[in-house]
């Protein structure tokens, strides 16, 4: 009776209130994926390459080229080159890192939602990209500040904004190359051999089919991103062009992309 009287006296159990739990602000999300591309080891030399290869470049061009062709358009042509080949690896690596350094299950406990992560990513790797070109723009200036000065010639910015923005949009889309294949593969050294096939393969098999087969030769641009993409430097974009640049790029970038998507958000990590 005592127990039954006391239990009855209890005072009722209050429910805990827990305060929501706010998600993760994109911004940070895309702070950290950045901030992962310099962390490890090949992620910093390869961002710290982009300025190196930009001075040897230029100094290249100071020493080894004709005085009547140290422009500015020589001195960014020559410090865009190596950059064709630096940033797609950048992008590789900032989507297979998650997979070959074993930090997946670390970053997609923290943010479940596989998409965010592989936007920040997506991000990330078009701010690098973007910035990288706008280092070669300032290096290749002071190269043709410098060169000129040594020449004795006079000094030539033979770049307009537009020609500009052309080069920084073919060297996003070499980029989002890389980043596709990095979604898709999602292994760092096979997804390397699988760019370089792809920017050095495939154009020579298609540049050949292209010569000896007259059916192919209409048909390239349509499906070769490498020949549609390279127009971009030429500055030469016509309204056919750019058709060609977009069906050519939705076969060989948005559609391995989805696929890659596809799998990524299905696939185990471990």
């Amino acid at each position: 009776m005592t127990t039954l009287t006391a239990h009855r006296g209890a005072a009722p159990a209050t429910d805990v209130v827990r305060p929501p739990i706010e998600p993760i602000p994109y911004t940070r999300v895309v702070g950290v994926e950045l901030r992962k591309m310099f962390d490890t080891r090949s992620g910093f030399w390869l961002l710290a390459s982009i300025g190196i290869a930009s001075v040897l470049a230029t100094g290249a061009v100071i020493l080894f080229a004709p005085e009547g062709s140290q422009d500015y358009e020589s001195f960014a042509t020559a410090v865009g080159f190596p950059m064709a080949v630096i940033l797609p690896m950048i992008a590789i690596l900032a989507v297979t890192s998650e997979w070959s350094q074993r930090s997946g299950l670390t970053t997609f406990t923290l943010v479940p939602s596989r998409g965010r992560v592989i936007g920040a990513k997506a991000i990330c790797a078009a701010m690098v990209g973007v910035v990288s070109m706008f280092v070669a723009l300032g290096v290749g200036a002071l190269g043709n500040l410098v060169g000129t000065a040594i020449s004795g010639a006079p000094t030539t910015w033979n770049i307009a904004p537009l020609e500009f923005a052309y080069i920084v949009l073919a060297n996003v889309l070499g980029m989002a190359i890389g980043f596709m294949l990095g979604v898709l593969i999602r292994n760092s050294a096979a997804a390397i051999v699988g760019y370089f096939v792809y920017s050095l393969v495939l154009p020579t098999v298609f540049a050949m089919l292209a010569a000896f087969q007259d059916w192919f030769r209409d048909l390239q641009p349509w499906v070769d991103f490498n020949f549609a993409q390279t127009r971009l430097f030429d500055s030469t974009m016509t309204g056919e062009y750019w058709a060609q640049l977009g069906v050519s790029s939705l076969i060989w970038l948005v559609l391995p992309l989805t696929i890659g998507l596809v799998m990524l958000r299905r696939s185990e990590v471990k």
